[in-house]
């Protein structure tokens, strides 16, 4: 076996199953302000929309012919933010249905949220001083 440089490996598309393609689309641009990258339609049973959060590498797509899986049935989609308060003030200005701001561990905090279909979203800040050094984790 032959030693090989490591590959990077990134994250980089999350399907997800929705209901009805113009109303997520709507949803994700005018409420979360995600960017559109494609919204292609090849024939009557295959279309895909793909938006990027601001700054983010990973995108999420739906679309019709995209997924199998029941609309709403991803849960825990995660958004990293430096900000919670400004995030949650941003969500809740937009019309979004925005939980009040949870600390889950001393210096980890959440806001939760729903597309329309009920696929599940948390909006993140972890604080620089809650962060565990590098070789001192369990």
């Amino acid at each position: 076996m032959t030693s090989t440089k490591p590959m990077d490996w990134k994250l980089e598309l999350v399907p997800l199953p929705v209901s009805d393609v113009d109303a997520a689309k709507e949803f994700y641009i005018e409420k979360l302000g995600f960017r559109l990258d494609h919204d292609v339609t090849t024939g009557a049973h295959f279309r895909v929309v793909q938006l990027t959060p601001p700054g983010s590498a990973c995108s999420i797509c739906f679309g019709t012919g995209i997924v199998k899986t029941a609309p709403g049935s991803v849960q825990g989609l995660h958004l990293v933010v430096s900000d919670i308060h400004a995030a949650r003030a941003q969500l809740v200005e937009r019309g979004v249905d925005a939980s009040e701001i949870r600390e889950l561990g001393p210096g980890i905090f959440f806001v939760f949220f729903k597309d329309p279909d009920g696929n599940s979203w948390a909006v993140q800040q972890i604080t620089p001083q809650s962060r565990i050094p590098m070789g001192e984790q369990s």
